[in-house]
């Protein structure tokens, strides 16, 4: 029996394709402006990163957050998001006692979604993320290293998102870099958006974004944004996550010769060895 997630999710689409369904977490406390304004500031200062300029679909989505801006602090930033141009994005807000029971019922749907999937029944690493942005912002065209459910409570946006694996939106090599953080900025043009599905997201509604699949938000021009997800991995992407490490680096080694590494997602044995050999090479090398 699913806590929070409500008509429309399908276990079986899990990390195959992008959809949208309903939240049954509308109106929860934890996610009032007021519980935000309280929680936030007080957080350890590298969970929270903040931009206060109007960012673009073609910004690097992890560069921007690696600085902070000297002109405002994160209290000045939450009072006037209505106004400023503002994004924040919060890491691990379930260390904070009021969304510890919020965290846990989200881990225990993703974590029934996996088993009826057939992907494990442990969910690796789970974490949320808030994010809370001004009317118009937007979250550059990124990929996630992880699956993720994001749920809406407060605004509209426009959520656009590709298939996973689809080499129109973003290329094999750029995503074997992007994994392995050799390098987070993937070249966007709007013809892309032509194999991508692009969603209208209201509050009581949640996407599921597979992971790898390429995408970026346009948050709508009314109300602050307030929108929260679930990430994890599970058996399948993690060994999708070793497979891309693998391959980054055969293609750097076999590239000159005009060989490439095969496509990830297509096939779980080939996959599979890849993933048992990049996990003896970084035991060995201490990663």
């Amino acid at each position: 029996m699913l806590q929070c997630f409500g008509q429309g999710v399908n276990a079986q689409w899990l990390d195959h394709q992008p959809f949208r369904f309903e939240h049954r977490l509308l109106g929860h406390p934890a996610l009032s402006m007021e519980n935000l304004a309280r929680v936030i500031p007080r957080l350890p200062q590298g969970q929270v990163m903040y931009s206060t300029r109007l960012l673009a679909t073609d910004d690097n989505f992890e560069k921007t957050f690696r600085q902070r801006p000297i002109d405002r602090s994160i209290e000045e930033t939450i009072e006037t998001l209505r106004t400023s141009d503002s994004y924040i994005m919060v890491n691990s807000p379930q260390v904070d006692e009021s969304f510890r029971e919020l965290y846990e019922a989200l881990i225990g749907d993703v974590e029934t979604l996996m088993r009826e999937r057939g992907v494990g029944v442990k969910a690796v690493t789970p974490k949320l993320y808030l994010f809370i942005a001004s009317p118009n912002s937007v979250t550059p065209f990124h990929i996630d290293r992880y699956s993720t459910f994001l749920l809406q409570f407060q605004g509209s946006k426009q959520v656009t998102v590709s298939m996973p694996f689809d080499e129109r939106v973003v290329t094999d090599a750029d995503c074997e870099n992007y994994v392995s953080y050799v390098s987070t900025k993937l070249p966007w043009g709007p013809e892309k958006d032509r194999y991508s599905t692009t969603f209208d997201f209201e509050p009581g509604q949640a996407i599921h974004i597979p992971f790898v699949s390429g995408h970026h938000v346009r948050n709508g021009p009314g109300e602050v944004s307030v929108s929260m997800s679930i990430i994890f991995n599970t058996a399948q992407t993690m060994m999708w996550r070793e497979t891309l490490n693998f391959n980054q680096r055969m293609r750097k080694w076999l590239g000159p010769v005009g060989i490439a590494p095969g496509h990830v997602g297509r096939s779980p044995l080939r996959d599979g060895c890849k993933a048992a050999l990049w996990h003896q090479w970084a035991r060995l090398r201490g990663y």
